[in-house]
């Protein structure tokens, strides 16, 4: 177990201030050909949980577009390794709490790629309260129009453009199933997300694409230091019963899981919680 020290570093963060340096370039993993010819759109996908994704889709065989907020260095990173692995990549920066920029995203990844295969909707933001009255409209509205609006407004944009087999898999979180008494809106957005995975899934059934959700627990990520404080990074992740956060290389196997016909063919609807143990009701 490694211990977080106390840091802080501006939001959204980056990857090489963060000490220690998370395990997120999926650098044992191997792929076996499960993503194959098919081409991935991951918004969030510049570092943490979204890199390793991208990497551990390239090692499988997908072409990956990667959207992302500012974070220039650590999304040429991301797309280095995803071409280190013979794949395509494709960088777009902007701010997806904007409905033109998640359409704009869509359909400059089908000009790159003619389709999508897999909608990995996986930005968030969020930044705690400590007083429930100091949660203002400001903040409630950014943060549902990056957790919860992008997320609509990128499937609608991408149904068009995906076809039979295709796979959504949303980001959820912990905070989404039990809440957050720090972290009202982001565990509000993320409720909704979830949600809006069950919904989706039922209704694009027929189509033959199938919708599901990854719900982390704590995950060593550059949004921890850029958004808790330096207090609440001491020792992060230290709660959960594993007694540490996770690694974003071992989430994206998740992601690769539900991404694959030949893993998940039957699973659509479904909400896979890595939590490091920490059991939920119901």
């Amino acid at each position: 177990m490694t211990h977080k020290p106390a840091q802080s570093q501006p939001y959204p963060g980056a990857t090489d201030q963060m000490t220690p340096r998370p395990r997120d370039e999926m650098a044992d993993y191997t792929g076996s050909g499960l993503l194959a010819g098919r081409r991935a759109l991951i918004t969030g996908g510049d570092s943490g949980i979204g890199r390793a994704v991208a990497v551990a889709f390239a090692k499988q065989g997908a072409d990956v577009a990667i959207a992302y907020l500012s974070e220039d260095a650590d999304a040429e990173r991301t797309a280095e390794l995803v071409r280190a692995e013979g794949r395509r990549c494709l960088l777009m920066r902007g701010d997806l709490a904007d409905e033109q920029h998640c359409n704009d995203v869509v359909a400059r990844t089908i000009a790159e790629f003619d389709r999508i295969d897999v909608l990995v909707p996986h930005a968030a933001t969020q930044r705690p309260v400590t007083d429930f009255a100091r949660l203002d409209t400001e903040q409630l509205t950014r943060t549902f129009q990056v957790n919860v609006f992008s997320v609509f407004w990128l499937v609608r944009a991408a149904l068009p453009h995906m076809p039979k087999g295709g796979s959504i898999v949303i980001t959820g979180s912990i905070n989404g199933l039990r809440g957050n008494k720090t972290l009202i809106d982001y565990a509000a957005s993320k409720s909704a997300a979830m949600n809006l995975t069950l919904s989706l899934a039922q209704h694009l059934m027929d189509r033959e694409i199938r919708v599901n959700c990854v719900a982390p627990g704590p995950v060593w990520t550059p949004l921890i230091p850029a958004t808790l404080g330096t207090d609440a990074v001491e020792g992060f992740g230290e709660q959960a019963p594993m007694g540490r956060a996770a690694e974003p290389d071992e989430i994206a196997p998740s992601y690769v899981f539900f991404a694959s016909n030949r893993l998940s063919s039957y699973y659509t609807g479904e909400v896979l919680a890595p939590t490091g143990g920490e059991i939920q009701a119901g």
